[in-house]
């Protein structure tokens, strides 16, 4: 996107006099989004943004701008700026760089650019139409189709220079269930680090169904029940609560900021011995993976429990400098407009040994939390406060009747030590997380799990 000689004179012109570290990320990205609702059209948004991101490291101060001015002057500015905030002054530096040839783990067979307009908009109709022939009472279906291809660039001081191009495609699926008296939602939202065959890999109408039928059981369900109580949560979506309210703890960043309960816990046990988690950026064509960080770090597999102990953090550049550990490829951000921080990839629990039918099976009475939604947590407690979007109780072994309005509250580091059973079912749910660096593309997952005792929040019909 720019010439190399350009860019070695930005990065010399950044670490000016005094500067310990420069890094430029160069960025490309071009969208598509369709939005339908009321079995309509109702907008279709195409763009490009490009623009280049800036930052400059003094021990462990960072420093960072952006412009979206590609011109030699504009990023001359943009670069002289940033020296002089570090130093007071500007010197010049020669910053010879090496390309690095990227390893593309994630093949693109179909450039969504190149797929008609027409072709994208039957896709969404096809979805509304298997939504709403699902039953009568599906009043309302919205869907969001989008795709991106994001082209980057990055370079740094360390003689480093790397590109990466990222295509991801995604449909989000809104169903509302309504009897006349009130209504229900039901939601899915698969999307991949591919191109448009990804809709060759799923079946976009069953996807549909399962948003219609959610909301349609919801419609009917009574009220749970509230107490403390063991809860099954099941695979999939479920790993929301393990992302949320304890994902966050373990990324380098929170450990740096002294904001995680997890900061002192290295080696030491903080889960139940049946549980073991990852976060993986290498899977391939998975929503949240990528070839390379946004630092130009390869992705990789990071441990972060094995068997309860704690083992590893996710780490990006600048805070692994203040802890004094290498990164781990996890240094990502939304755009050159964000500077990057230490982000979850795809993270999840991995499989234990018993199967969900035993998982229920060994629950005398409880809640089976199908589906997960929404919530809220305090990231330097763990605490959390999630609602149950699809749940049922358990009672003598069986799964029972549908309950609406549970919500899940607990810690997350006492969540970690009271799961007791871990499921062999293990599957991926698409989502965005967001944070400091901006809105990123992240996989939560986990195999059915169930924690022994938890306040379920609810109330009697």
């Amino acid at each position: 996107m720019l010439e190399q000689a350009l860019i070695e004179r930005t990065l010399g012109s950044a670490l000016g006099g005094e500067g310990d570290f420069a890094e430029l990320f160069v960025e490309k990205n071009s969208k598509n989004q369709l939005q339908f609702s009321g079995g309509r059209l109702e907008k279709s948004i195409s763009g490009t943004d490009s623009g280049v991101g800036i930052r400059v490291f003094k021990g462990h101060q960072s420093y960072y701008g952006y412009t979206n001015d590609l011109s030699p002057q504009g990023l001359e500015d943009a670069a002289r700026t940033l020296a002089e905030a570090v130093s007071l002054g500007v010197g010049k530096r020669v910053i010879p760089l090496k390309r690095r040839e990227t390893n593309d783990i994630h093949p693109v067979e179909v450039q969504p650019e190149g797929v008609p307009f027409s072709e994208k908009l039957l896709l969404v109709e096809r979805a509304n139409r298997a939504a709403r022939d699902t039953h009568r009472a599906i009043s309302q279906v919205e869907i969001s189709y989008s795709d991106e291809a994001q082209e980057v660039s990055i370079a740094n001081s360390d003689g480093l220079m790397v590109e990466d191009r990222r295509v991801r495609t995604r449909l989000i699926l809104l169903a509302v269930a309504s009897n006349g008296n009130e209504m229900q939602v039901g939601r899915m939202a698969p999307g991949a680090l591919m191109g448009f065959e990804f809709y060759e890999s799923i079946n976009i109408e069953e996807s549909a169904r399962q948003a219609a039928e959610t909301a349609l059981t919801m419609l009917d369900a009574d009220y749970a029940p509230a107490g403390t109580m063991p809860v099954v949560i099941h695979n999939g979506f479920g790993g929301v609560i393990f992302h949320e309210a304890c994902g966050h703890g373990l990324e380098a960043y929170s450990i740096s900021q002294e904001a995680s309960i997890f900061a002192e816990k290295m080696g030491e046990v903080i889960a139940s011995e049946v549980v073991s988690a990852v976060d993986d950026g290498s899977l391939p064509n998975a929503w949240g993976s990528t070839n390379l960080d946004d630092e130009g770090t390869p992705t990789q597999r990071t441990v972060l429990i094995e068997r309860g102990i704690l083992k590893s953090f996710m780490v990006d550049k600048l805070s692994g400098l203040k802890l004094g550990l290498a990164s781990t490829g996890s240094g990502r951000r939304q755009s050159y407009r964000f500077p990057p921080v230490s982000r979850m990839r795809n993270t999840m629990i991995l499989d234990g040994e018993s199967s969900f039918e035993q998982i229920i099976a060994a629950t005398d009475q409880g809640l089976f939390a199908k589906k997960m939604g929404g919530g809220s947590v305090n990231p330097s407690t763990g605490d959390f406060n999630f609602a149950v979007e699809e749940g049922y109780t358990i009672s003598k072994g069986k799964i029972g009747k549908p309950v609406r309005g549970a919500s899940l509250i607990g810690n997350g580091a006492q969540v970690l030590k009271d799961i007791d059973m871990v499921g062999n079912n293990r599957e991926l749910a698409q989502g965005m997380c967001g944070a400091s660096s901006g809105l990123v593309p992240t996989n939560v997952g986990q195999p059915t799990l169930r924690i022994k005792n938890m306040v379920v929040g609810g109330r009697q019909q």
